[in-house]
């Protein structure tokens, strides 16, 4: 555990009990859930929230976008390696504007500041998920092994941090999910379900999520790697590739073979994109430590 990994924990906890943040969790949800009963909820213009995604991921790098013709203007579903907090901004800035993209991410690292809320209640478009960090868990393991100093901070993470198992919750962000796919929309999924550790590499096993969505609401699954948003810095060249749509036959019910199948076909699609020697590349880093934790 390093000290800028304990000082996040920390962070992250003040977070989960922040009532702000509990309040905008909690509305959100049910402002998306509406969309079930028919309901349009506020969110910026697809190409405003483009241009300004555009004009802020500009401004610090240089950005490749490879095959992005493969993307559908229908409902689909963009199953993408997750480096860095900035990867859906990053997406954002660079997709078609049609259909309006919709991400589900993690709750307190999306509303942990007052700008982040600002910025995401204009925007719009984020579904909250909550859940324990990596972070966390390793504070936890650490005080049962000893580490007298993370007792008590552990005890503070089991207490107040949502574990994400919540089964109401659940159940109300796959209605969510369903009911963007249904009316037209598209979603982007991280399934490794955590941040990556290094580049050309996938988390493995993927969650099983991504392909159940997709066979439940009959929508194609893009495969799509990020390229260098692990270590950042001013000027840095960033890469998106996309790869070709997986079809499935639509199920109400997916069995666990349609699902493992569908799971292994979207891996092997997902590590097709990925560099298998990649080198970062040497030199001047300006504003490395400034760009690798702003959105922290």
């Amino acid at each position: 555990m390093t000290a800028a990994s304990i000082k996040r924990v920390k962070e992250g906890v003040a977070a989960a009990g922040d009532r702000a943040v509990r309040q905008i969790i909690e509305k959100t949800l049910n402002r998306l859930e509406g969309i079930n009963q028919g309901h349009s909820e506020p969110r910026a213009n697809s190409g405003l929230r483009r241009f300004v995604m555009r004009s802020l991921i500009h401004s610090f790098f240089k950005v490749r976008v490879e095959h992005l013709e493969r993307i559908p203007q229908k409902p689909a579903i963009l199953a993408v390696n997750h480096l860095h907090h900035i990867d859906p901004l990053l997406l954002l800035a660079e997709l078609p504007t049609q259909p309006h993209y919709y991400i589900l991410g993690d709750a307190r690292t999306l509303y942990n500041k007052w700008w982040k809320r600002l910025i995401l209640g204009f925007a719009g478009g984020v579904i909250p998920l909550e859940r324990v960090w990596k972070e966390e868990v390793a504070v936890m393991e650490a005080a049962k092994a000893g580490r007298q100093d993370l007792v008590e901070l552990a005890a503070a993470i089991k207490q107040t941090v949502p574990t994400g198992e919540d089964i109401h919750t659940l159940r109300q962000i796959d209605r969510i999910i369903l009911a963007i796919l249904t009316r037209g929309d598209g979603m982007i999924l991280f399934p490794e379900g955590r941040l990556g550790t290094a580049e050309g590499k996938l988390h493995l096993p993927l969650k099983r999520g991504t392909v159940i969505y997709a066979l439940r609401a009959g929508v194609p699954i893009i495969p799509v790697g990020l390229i260098g948003t692990h270590d950042l810095y001013l000027g840095k060249e960033l890469t998106i590739r996309v790869g070709e749509p997986l079809h499935f036959t639509q199920t109400t019910r997916p069995k666990r073979q349609e699902v493992d199948v569908a799971l292994e076909m979207l891996q092997d699609a997902m590590l097709a994109l990925l560099p298998t020697n990649y080198q970062e590349p040497t030199g001047a880093k300006l504003l490395r430590s400034f760009l690798n934790h702003m959105l922290w």
